[in-house]
């Protein structure tokens, strides 16, 4: 099942140091089929608040996003962000192609019984 590393990115000024991360992280990426489908993008805010950019990156699976992250080639860049971004990433699962919305509304349904049982 596809996973995703997702990352809300705040304070984001151009550095050395980023200019370096970003033309060197899609090769950390590329041993774990990692692939961006979102970088920086600024999100449109529709309902709530949102600070920072929006950066979305697609793996086969969640072990593929933990291998990559721990990776030598990753951790070696990682300071390089972190050292002049702050921000949260986590990692999450996609959903089945054949997933149905409702199927977790029964599953709702049926924790509420037994909640009240």
């Amino acid at each position: 099942m596809t996973a995703y590393a997702v990352a809300r990115l705040l304070n984001r000024e151009v550095h050395a140091d980023l200019i370096t991360y970003v033309e060197r992280i899609q090769a950390s990426l590329d041993p774990y089929q990692g692939r961006f489908l979102v970088h920086g993008g600024a999100p449109e805010v529709v309902e709530g608040t949102w600070d920072g950019g929006v950066v979305i990156i697609a793996f086969p699976d969640r072990e593929s996003v933990h291998a990559w992250y721990a990776s030598p080639a990753y951790q070696e860049l990682l300071p390089l962000r972190t050292a002049h971004i702050d921000g949260d990433v986590v990692i999450v699962d996609g959903v089945r192609d054949d997933y149905d919305p409702a199927s977790m509304a029964t599953a709702f349904r049926r924790a509420g019984a037994q909640a009240g049982a």
